[in-house]
């Protein structure tokens, strides 16, 4: 999953049934076990149908019936399938059903998360979880995405691979994991396509900052906040460094619009700009945002500076780290497209990767595309103040949540004008965010695999709603493109364009999002124009690595940005309060009031006799070298405390959160993924772990030990061997 669930993670309760026992069992003493010991092990604990032990089992059939025609399917030599057919629906269907055989519960998981439905299966663990999810709306927000998305060419792409998916189902036993939770996978539907592509944009920009630093302003001051927890940091490695093309808008144009009116006051600091706000609120909803450290890394560097004189593009995204990995790896060659690289489970289409004119890559741009408000609600909790009047919510409603081996959970679901209204023990918040709203990225993603060259890359950007990332391009005739996808809100309050970063007045009006529909179709009217998003037209050597996107953008984009670390080499290489950065305690003054009358180099001499003084004492065979710590011990199966033997081999990692090789062993987040293209050319790739989910697979795991090496393999285009697997048209004929 890219949203770990906080009550999976810790324990997973069960009652004392057939399915708990043999959980049981299978974690007494079954870390490290080979597939068929661990086959064994199943055995001897087998029900009468012995369903549990087909998935030892599972292969792909040699032909499949298909209603969208013929397709092959071949494998290299790690799994991966090259999808061949001369139909794009029959390409598709073949998709779904390689999906499905790879990672069907991987995809199920994510599902039930997205929609709330995860205590159903598991219990009362996962109730928190539940609660947000139902409460925020997603589902709902896939079912207005997918009705824009059913109406465009990607749609019948995106229903032939569900109709895949569900011949997989239908036609292979089930992998392990089901029958070790008791449960079997309802049909896959093209709405739960699109509810990963909320699950994705959620990872990458569901953030609740603002909350957070109204707390600390609340507890420090706003000046004290500023200084401790700067919204910008001083550095001199922005992503664009002022000079780069643009396709059009100036700053004074957008004044003149009135989009940058009062520029630096409607900056401010985003400090005390609100009523104090919950602590117990901020630090529950914190709790479903992005494991620490998600971001990436990306460059591009033009033909001239290269000594075979074609672009390179260079690709490692910081995601969580799991067994099965996040990406899943395909290939797909049609008439219309031929296209290689990875995407994510339950998501037809290549999101990172090449086709034979050139590649692309995303990471996250750091937008702030989430606002929150707060009401006056009425006492009895039936209306809420908004523009000089009581009015009822626009939505109200009660939704059950199922729980195993518990009473199920009643939750009432609120919306404002806004967006979702989120309560946790008498205390509310609203939200908007710009992914409860229909989005087109599934288009744009579709488009980009049959792209001819930057200028088709450019049109289907457009469609880029969501997640706001921070694209980088290059095409086999030695075009460059740096752009910063996604919608970014304009916020108006009193009719002054303000930035985002504090929490506002709901029921005054304030921070408003002019053609923004929640939960309908938006018009994006009051957003800021796609010219005028920061960008660059063929840049000679451009990186990429969290950092903010520009010194100076013509309008605000946001505040969440990472430290310079990474930035800063790769580009070098190229031509409760809660605790601030390591970059800011770096660069505050001497005289700071935090540092308690001591120098800066007396409270580092002091840190360092204090840790040699505890490494040294009592309890000093607790201490671990780095190398002994650092491991990929927290890659774990999301079943693996109580299954440990799918959880990968534990072996020694490097890299560091401060390091371009971003690891972060504490959080479990890392290079999900590494990806160079040299477009029209060769491509390597590798996965921090294995293609399959299923354990039983010789390609599990076997990717793993090069990836902690990064050493690449081949990653080309086209089928790469003879066909596994042969789709056949049904005899019912097209659907």
């Amino acid at each position: 999953m890219i949203m770990r669930d906080r009550g999976l993670d810790r324990e997973v309760t069960r009652d004392t049934t057939r399915r708990a026992v043999l959980a049981s069992v299978l974690a007494a003493g079954s870390a490290g076990l080979a597939a068929s010991d661990a086959a064994d092990l199943l055995d001897s604990f087998a029900p009468p149908s012995g369903e549990a032990w087909d998935a030892a089992d599972r292969s792909l059939p040699e032909t499949v019936e298909s209603p969208h025609g013929a397709a092959s399917v071949a494998r290299d030599e790690f799994g991966v399938p090259q999808v061949t057919a001369d139909a794009e629906p029959a390409a598709y269907f073949a998709v779904g059903y390689c999906q499905a055989f790879d990672r069907l519960f991987a995809m199920d998981l994510q599902r039930r998360v997205m929609r709330g439905r995860l205590s159903e299966v598991i219990g009362e663990a996962t109730l928190d979880s539940d609660e947000f999810n139902v409460a925020m709306g997603f589902s709902d927000a896939a079912e207005v995405t997918w009705d824009a998305v059913a109406e465009t060419r990607a749609g019948p792409l995106v229903e032939a691979f569900a109709d895949g998916v569900n011949a997989a189902m239908e036609d292979l036993p089930l992998p392990l994991e089901f029958e070790l939770i008791g449960y079997e996978p309802e049909p896959w539907t093209p709405v739960d396509s699109m509810l990963m592509e909320k699950q994705i944009s959620w990872t990458l920009t569901g953030s609740f900052g603002e909350l957070r630093r109204a707390l600390v302003a609340d507890r420090l001051g706003a000046e004290r906040a500023e200084t401790l927890f700067p919204t910008q940091y001083d550095h001199e490695y922005p992503i664009l460094d002022g000079t780069e093309t643009r396709l059009g808008g100036t700053r004074e144009s957008a004044r003149h619009a009135g989009e940058r009116a009062s520029h630096e006051g409607a900056r401010g600091s985003g400090f005390g700009s609100a009523d104090p706000v919950d602590p117990a609120l901020t630090d529950w909803l914190s709790g479903f945002e992005s494991p620490t450290g998600v971001g990436s890394n990306s460059w591009v560097v033009s033909g001239d500076n290269t000594a075979s004189g074609t672009p390179i593009v260079a690709y490692d995204p910081h995601l969580s780290l799991q067994a099965p990995p996040l990406w899943y790896e395909q290939s797909v060659e049609t008439p219309e497209r031929s296209v290689r690289g990875a995407t994510f489970s339950g998501v037809p289409f290549v999101i990172a990767g090449a086709n034979d004119r050139g590649a692309w890559s995303f990471t996250n741009l750091g937008a702030d595309v989430l606002d929150c408000y707060r009401y006056e609600i009425d006492d009895a909790g039936e209306r809420y103040r908004y523009d000089g009047e009581w009015r009822p919510f626009e939505v109200d409603r009660r939704e059950t949540i199922p729980v195993a081996g518990g009473e199920d959970r009643e939750l009432r679901v609120r919306r404002t004008v806004h967006g979702p209204l989120i309560e946790r023990e008498g205390r509310t918040v609203g939200v908007a965010w710009t992914g409860h709203t229909a989005t087109r990225t599934t288009t744009a993603i579709e488009a980009y695999g049959r792209s001819e060259g930057i200028d088709d890359l450019l049109a289907a950007t457009r469609d880029f709603d969501l997640p706001t990332q921070n694209l980088v391009y290059a095409d086999a005739g030695g075009r460059t493109l740096y752009f910063a996808t996604g919608r970014l809100p304009i916020r108006r309050t009193d009719g002054e364009v303000v930035d985002g970063d504090r929490v506002f007045d709901g029921s005054a009006g304030e921070g408003e999002w002019a053609g923004f529909e929640p939960f309908g179709e938006s018009s994006w009217e009051g957003f800021v124009p796609f010219e005028e998003k920061p960008h660059a037209i063929d840049p000679a050597a451009l990186s990429t690595a969290n950092q903010r996107p520009i010194d100076d953008p013509i309008h605000y984009v946001g505040v969440d940005y990472a430290t310079p670390y990474r930035g800063a080499r790769i580009a070098d290489r190229l031509v409760e309060s809660y605790y601030p950065s390591d970059w800011t305690l770096a660069r505050l003054p001497d005289d700071d009031p935090l540092f308690d009358g001591r120098s800066r180099g007396d409270l580092a001499v002091a840190a360092l006799r204090d840790a040699l003084d505890e490494v040294g004492g009592a309890g000093s065979e607790d201490w671990q070298r780095y190398g002994d710590y650092n491991t990929t011990r927290a890659m774990g199966h999301p079943l693996g405390g109580e299954a440990p033997f799918l959880n990968y081999e534990e072996l020694p990692a490097d890299g560091s959160p401060a390091t371009v090789k971003n690891y972060r062993v504490e959080s479990s987040v890392g290079s999900s993924w590494r990806m160079v293209v040299r477009p029209g050319t060769d491509a390597t790739a590798v996965l921090p772990g294995g293609n399959s989910g299923d354990y039983f697979s010789e390609h599990y795991d076997d990717q793993l030990r090069r990836w902690l090496g990064n050493d690449q393999r081949p990653m080309p285009l086209g089928a790469g061997g003879d066909p596994v697997v042969r789709f056949e048209r049904s005899t019912e004929g097209s659907q």
